[in-house]
């Protein structure tokens, strides 16, 4: 099994900037393809960034140019840094990572973010 837990949310002004943190542990051997979703209240869960084994990213077209995943896989962690935020950033955001030999998903706990005056 595999296990994320995610950090680094909390309340901030419209224009601000907040950096999130997925740590995995468990059974992380064949991870590849890590991913940061999110789900405002009344919305469908939406993938917000992802990143390859090889470091290659995609993003949402509403982040696009404001925040930047990377990763660690010496540390197995993946970061979000999130610049010039909005209100509707606003959301719960989840950390996922994608299993290569079996396709699995796993989803971390999710850490809020309010970006409000």
């Amino acid at each position: 099994q595999v296990q994320l837990v995610e950090s680094g949310g909390g309340l901030v002004q419209p224009a601000g900037s907040l950096r999130l943190s997925c740590a995995a542990s468990g059974s992380i051997f064949d991870i590849n393809n890590m991913g940061w979703y999110r789900q405002a209240p009344g919305k469908q869960r939406e993938l917000v960034a992802t990143i390859s084994s090889g470091g290659s990213t995609n993003y949402a077209d509403s982040v696009k140019g404001r925040f930047t995943m990377s990763r660690d896989n010496a540390k197995n962690t993946v970061d979000l840094q999130m610049n010039g935020l909005k209100p509707e950033d606003t959301a719960v955001y989840y950390c996922n990572a994608g299993r290569g030999y079996d396709l699995q998903r796993f989803w971390g706990q999710g850490t809020q973010v309010i970006v409000s005056t």
